[in-house]
């Protein structure tokens, strides 16, 4: 009696943890995949954080917006000499 109790639980057992690795498996499988499209993706991000940076050091340095204001807003940089200062309310 005892063995055949025995035999029954291993005839069970034997096909549930077959499953248990299957779909462990399969969702190792669909795990890594998933890491893999966040990794991609994050790549993405850096490089294109990357562009954005130096487009904005580029576009931020001080010879291209002096020859913005030269060009297009047809400004002129003033001398020292002919800027005068006024102070008020110090005494």
């Amino acid at each position: 009696m005892g063995r055949k109790i025995f035999l029954y639980a291993m005839a069970v057992s034997l096909p549930l943890s077959l499953g248990v690795v299957i779909w462990q498996s399969a969702r190792y499988s669909a795990l890594k995949d998933e890491v893999s499209v966040l990794l991609e993706r994050q790549r993405e991000w850096i490089d294109n954080n990357k562009r954005l940076i130096r487009d904005i050091t580029a576009l931020s340095s001080s010879a291209r917006i002096e020859d913005f204001a030269r060009s297009k807003l047809m400004l002129e940089k003033k001398r020292p000499e002919d800027v005068l200062q006024v102070i008020i309310g110090r005494e």
